[in-house]
Parts: C-alpha cells; structure tokens; sequence
C-alpha cells in the first residue's frame, strides 16, 4: 500500500540502488503494476514481453514523456531532447542523430577520434606504470574529449585541462547532490520535502544551472561569432545547429531552433554521451578487476585474434566473442537506470488485456528485466558465459536492454557502443589490472 505523501518512495530508497523493489513487486503482482510516486499514480511494465508489446511494437503511443515542474526551472522552460514532446521533440532528435552521422558516428572518422584517446590514455597510464592508477579520471577524460569533439569541435588538450576539471566538478555534483533523501521526496512530495534539512532542489538547481549553461553559451557565442553561413559543411553540432537556426529565421520560424534550445540540447548531449558511458566503463573495469578469471579469459582472446602489436578496431568486434559478452555482462549487472524514466501514454491503450487511459505515466522498468531469472539465471552473478553458445559464438539475448527500448532509446547509444569497445578491448589488450594494489602493469 502507498504512504501518504511519498507513495511506494520508501522500498525503492531503502533497498538500494532501488531495482530489488521493483523485483518483488514483480514476483507479487505481475509484470504490470500501479507504482505511487507521492501522490500521483504510475504504471510500472517490468517484463520484456510486455515492454515489447507495448513500447516496441507500438511505439508513437508510448513516446511521450510526463513533463514534470522542476525541469522547466532547471532548463529556462521546456526545452532539450529528453524531456520534451511531439514534433519538436522528434525534430530535434533526428537532427542530432543526422549531425553526429555528418560527423562520422558509425564510421571510420569516429573511430580514429576515439582511438586518438585511446593512444592518450595510453600515455597517461604509461607515465603511472607498476602504480596505484585512477583508472575512471582517465576515461573520464577521454569521453569527454570524444563527446566535446562532436558538440563543439575540440578536445580538452592540455591547455584546457582547467576547464575540464571544473566541467567534470559540476557533473559530479550533479550526479551526487541530486540523489539525497530530501531531494528524492521533494521531488515527489514538494510540501513534505520542504521541511527536511539539507539544500532544497531549487538551491541545487541554481547552483548546477549557471556554471554549466555558463560554459555552452560560452561555446555557442564563440561560435556564431567565427561561424561561415555559406558553408554548407558544419564541422560540430553547435555549428550545424547554428546554421538550421539562420535557415529557420529567414522563414520566420523563430522557436524550433532558439538559442536556449541549442544550450539546452547540448546539455542533454553531453549528458547522454558522457555521463552514462563514464559510468559503464567504470563498472567493466571493476567487474574485471574483481573476476581474475575473466581477464585471462580476455588475454587468451586478444593473444589468438589480434596480438599485441596493433590497436584493436571495430572490425574485430565479430571476432571477440568474449570481449562482446564481457561488455555485456557488465552492463547488465551494472545496471545504471534502477528507475526508468516516466513516459506518457499518447491515447487510450491496452496492455496484458488492462486499459491504460491517455495522459497516464507509464515506467519502462528495464532494470527488472535484465534481472529476470527466467531469462539470466542466478541474476546478481557476473558471468559472461551466459552471452556465449555452445559454439563459442556470442548470444543475441533480446532482454539485455542497457539503452531502453522503443522510440526513446538512448540517443547516444551509437557512440557508447562504439566507444565501450574501442575503450575496454584496448586497455585490456595492452594492461594487466591487479586487484589489491589497484595497479596496472
């Protein structure tokens, strides 16, 4: 049953990181199921063959996302690409995916990118060999160098490492400041949060907002200040978006391509293309790391297929069945979304044979479905076996589904992908991780 004000908030926050709630209500009441977020009812679909019959197969119904009141504080209105909706959302999607396809995503182009930050993590860990080695700062800045390349056309070289560290500052205390207790009731419960102790969420928001939206209006100004209009050619996002902007205008469309969207979509961008992958290749290092096994597992690989004596490219992806299953392992396990986001049902529909009314909250629980034990038996065990068959092939398993589903599947899932491999098959290729002094030789 819900608690006043904060619903069924109190499982979820005990039992972090929140899925195992989600399990039992699973096991308890079906694979669909009402979920009270304060005050306000959700439906919660935690089963693939649900997700599938619904967000897949029919995908415009469930596209939608439930606006919710702090986002238009934190963005200066309803702006960006997560959070928004219909035409100007789909609008905004496909140019971001058409401009990173522009700037090489899926091809040759965007793995010479990575892979020139491959080479200098490389030299970094070099420097520290046979000692202790902050091994995520290392890929942090590397993802960063990759995501910055495409939104604003440049790398954090050693000159910008100042504005680096404060940009990786601001997106550490996003990521810890806005996950307290308060912060998770205030959300859900504004009246009822507001009387707990610590900083409310519009202290966190101001603080957050100005230094980040800071730097991109920083960027974009540089930009439309050296930017040639009659180039057709754009060499990043914020110039190919700048561009569309001058278009729109002289048609006297002043609103689909604003200057507060594009600061806002370069936050979402960078969001997508760092934060998440930043925090995928920690958790694969570590999973390594505690699995000796694996990585002589790895070795053995990487020893029969490629050597030691090249970089390894997305080429031999077909031919790293290991390596692929390894990946995927960690990010089931790893599990980074416990709580999906809220979609928003476009009109009346139906699923399992239960009517779910236009304008209801719909969760897409995807967590719960890579921790099905029908599907991965033992659910908590880090085994990467179970992505491989018995002709040593790797496993297609259509539950394992770290971007989502559906029409809101990670924007930036191409470039995760790719640099996911590109990032662990090389680091594992050419370094021996060991565990208790957390060196690598």
């Amino acid at each position: 049953m819900p608690l006043p004000l904060i619903g069924n908030m109190l499982p979820v926050i005990k039992e972090k990181p929140g899925y195992e709630a989600f399990r039992k209500w699973t096991k308890e009441f079906g694979d669909v199921f009402t979920f009270w977020l304060g005050s306000k009812p959700y439906i919660v679909v935690s089963s693939y063959k649900r997700l599938k019959e619904s967000f897949i197969m029919e995908g415009d119904v469930y596209a939608d996302k439930v606006h919710q009141p702090f986002q238009d504080q934190f963005r200066g209105g309803n702006y960006g690409v997560i959070d928004t909706n219909g035409h100007f959302w789909s609008t905004h999607r496909r140019f971001a995916l058409q401009s990173f396809r522009d700037f090489g995503l899926g091809k040759n182009l965007m793995q010479e990118k990575i892979l020139i930050e491959v080479q200098e993590a490389f030299r970094k860990f070099d420097e520290k060999i046979g000692t202790e080695q902050e091994i995520p700062g290392v890929f942090y800045n590397a993802g960063a160098n990759v995501i910055n390349q495409l939104v604003f056309g440049y790398r954090f070289d050693d000159s910008k490492q100042e504005e680096l560290k404060k940009l990786k500052a601001l997106m550490e205390f996003q990521e810890t400041a806005f996950t307290t207790f308060k912060v998770h009731v205030q959300f859900f419960a504004p009246t009822l949060g507001s009387f707990l102790p610590g900083k409310s969420v519009d202290e966190l928001l101001s603080e957050f907002t100005v230094d980040f939206y800071k730097f991109f209006d920083k960027q974009i100004e540089d930009h439309r200040w050296k930017i040639d209009f009659d180039s057709e050619e754009s060499v990043d996002y914020a110039e190919a978006f700048l561009k569309e902007q001058f278009k729109k205008e002289a048609e006297g469309d002043f609103e689909l391509f604003s200057s507060k969207q594009l600061s806002n979509m370069c936050f979402d961008l960078w969001l997508a293309g760092l934060s998440t992958t930043h925090t995928t290749l920690t958790w694969i290092t570590a999973f390594v790391l505690n699995h000796p096994e694996v990585q002589k597992k790895l070795h053995k690989e990487f020893d029969e297929v490629v050597g030691s004596d090249r970089l390894i490219g997305t080429n031999d992806k077909p031919n790293l069945p290991y390596l692929n299953a390894v990946i995927n392992e960690s990010q089931r396990c790893a599990n980074i979304v416990p709580l999906n986001q809220i979609h928003c049902v476009t009109k009346d529909a139906v699923i399992n044979g239960i009517p779910i009314k236009k304008g209801t909250g719909i969760i897409p629980q995807i967590s719960t479905v890579m921790l099905d034990e029908q599907v991965f038996p033992d659910p908590y065990k880090f085994n990467p076996d179970r992505f491989i068959d018995e002709n040593g092939k790797l496993k297609k398993v259509e539950e394992l589904v770290p971007f989502s589903v559906g029409k809101r599947q990670c924007l930036g899932e191409g470039l995760a992908r790719m640099e996911l491999f590109l990032f662990i098959s090389n680091f594992f290729n050419r370094y021996q991780v060991n565990h208790f002094q957390v060196t690598i030789s």
